[in-house]
């Protein structure tokens, strides 16, 4: 599957465990497949939002092989590589790529905050292991490390690299990175709060989180921006606004999980040290989910054909 036809809606998909704490493999099944019934356009498993720091890497390759199970070859599916050394980077990626993952979402090596040099030898050195296309993963705002529109000129010149999650909280760096590079990476969201407008700019794609709950929905607005059908795009995503707004916390993973389980009957099971919400935590989320589902905003008729 052609790294170049990345584009549309990713979502970066929850990791569900049973109750005893293990793997919950016919949970994550069944919410992959609502994924891509709605008509997503790729998988991404086990980052942030899949709880990647609390996985053991052969955890991480048997979520990657349910999801190319369950993707069966029609949408590609990307691993997340985030480890604290690029040692252990490269382990996953070359593991990732033996499972048959289309390609990866590299992160940074956190918790080290590297400078521009030690970045970017970390990703040429991940990529070269995995030798599967790779998107870049840019979140300055959560991991202390900001991969600058220079950055990405100089990391054009590997053929590896050919997409970018442009997560800095500012829709200005779309922008940035069109007229730094032109149009050498797919340029993706990765704020779900700043979607549209990212693809009012020219965002091609969109890693969403909230999608895991609501997947038509956030569908349909990248399929109507893509058709230039503003007003209704707009009208979505104004209802849509109050949720996509938990994805920006540093509990978005409880947050979207509680989602998911109130609106498509999954559970909000995380793995420790991370609980479920409870008191006000939980009372707040539960509130925004009633007044979505009871104002839930009928569909218009948006698919089309790929690109």
């Amino acid at each position: 599957m052609s790294s170049q036809k990345w584009a549309g809606v990713f979502p970066a998909v929850t990791t569900k465990f049973t109750a005893d704490d293990r793997l919950d493999i016919a949970e994550m099944e069944r919410c992959f497949k609502l994924q891509l019934d709605a008509g997503v356009h790729g998988l991404i498993v086990c980052g942030s939002l899949g709880e990647a720091s609390t996985l053991e890497p052969a955890e991480k390759v048997e979520v990657l092989n349910t999801a190319i199970r369950v993707a069966g070859g029609s949408v590609p599916v990307l691993l997340t590589v985030v480890e604290g050394s690029t040692r252990r980077a490269q382990a996953l990626a070359e593991a990732g790529a033996k499972a048959g993952a289309d390609g990866f979402m590299i992160l940074p090596g956190v918790p080290y905050k590297s400078d521009a040099r030690e970045t970017m030898a970390h990703y040429r050195a991940v990529a070269k292991s995995g030798g599967k296309p790779v998107m870049i993963y840019n979140n300055p705002v959560s991991y202390g490390v900001d991969i600058t529109p220079a950055m990405l000129g100089e990391l054009a010149a590997d053929p590896l690299f050919v997409a970018v999650k442009e997560s800095s909280d500012d829709v200005r760096r779309v922008t940035q990175i069109f007229n730094a590079v032109g149009d050498r990476f797919q340029v993706f969201t990765g704020v779900d709060n700043l979607a549209l407008e990212s693809l009012a700019v020219g965002a091609v794609g969109w890693v969403a989180g909230l999608v895991c709950a609501f997947p038509a929905e956030t569908v349909a607005i990248y399929d109507l921006m893509r058709q230039g059908r503003l007003a209704e795009a707009v009208a979505i995503y104004r209802w849509f606004q109050p949720l996509l707004d938990l994805d920006v916390s540093s509990k978005l993973v409880q947050n979207i999980k509680l989602v998911e389980a109130l609106a498509t009957n999954s559970n909000d099971r995380c793995r420790a040290p991370r609980l479920p919400l409870v008191g006000e935590e939980r009372a707040r989320v539960e509130a925004i989910v009633a007044k979505a589902l009871a104002n839930r905003p009928q569909l218009p008729a948006a698919k089309i054909a790929a690109e």
